[in-house]
């Protein structure tokens, strides 16, 4: 089983790079032009989205510069642990939704400490895998297109991360074994 997904994981991407543009031939769609009308279209988006940026990132490096995620981090442990859920994946958890460079960095770490074949790494990336950079998300997004009301938006995206995370470790357990 982990064969077949090793190799369906290695020939995704190369597949979909070259099915988009051949199905857009196909279709008699201008792909260069496109590609590039798209191009121009990003570059006004990534300027009107620099102010939420600088907000979003203040905002994650107080909430790690206050020590409130190391507290937080510190009382779930136990209660995950019992559960059979590595406490050294928690922080994941929290960063996940924040950024995903800082949960990359994290990962990265993890797998340094513990090995890329730990239990522990593979969750870590299980967890990277299936999980969005949720707040992110709705920071650049709704705020490139103006949406000012994001309520319902950030409980289903928060929602879907921790099922995202229970998912990803109920994952690893059936096909790496159980802890």
């Amino acid at each position: 089983m982990i064969s077949l997904i090793q190799i369906i994981s290695t020939w995704t991407i190369p597949v979909l790079i070259a099915f988009i543009p051949l199905y857009a031939s196909l279709r008699k769609v201008p792909v260069y032009e496109s590609f590039i009308d798209g191009a121009k279209d990003g570059f006004q988006t990534a300027i009107s989205i620099i102010p939420h940026l600088v907000g979003m990132m203040t905002a994650i490096s107080m909430f790690r510069a206050s020590g409130a995620m190391d507290a937080i981090i510190g009382l779930a442990r136990p209660l995950f642990e019992s559960f059979g859920i590595p406490g050294d994946v928690l922080p994941l958890a929290l960063l996940r939704p924040i950024t995903g460079a800082g949960s990359l960095a994290f990962v990265t770490d993890l797998i340094k400490e513990q090995g890329p074949d730990s239990f522990v790494a593979r969750i870590a990336s299980t967890i990277q895998g299936s999980t969005d950079t949720t707040l992110y998300v709705l920071t650049v997004y709704f705020g490139a297109i103006g949406i000012r009301n994001s309520r319902y938006a950030l409980k289903v995206g928060l929602f879907s991360d921790f099922i995202g995370f229970f998912a990803a470790v109920a994952a690893c357990w059936l096909l790496f074994g159980l802890v």
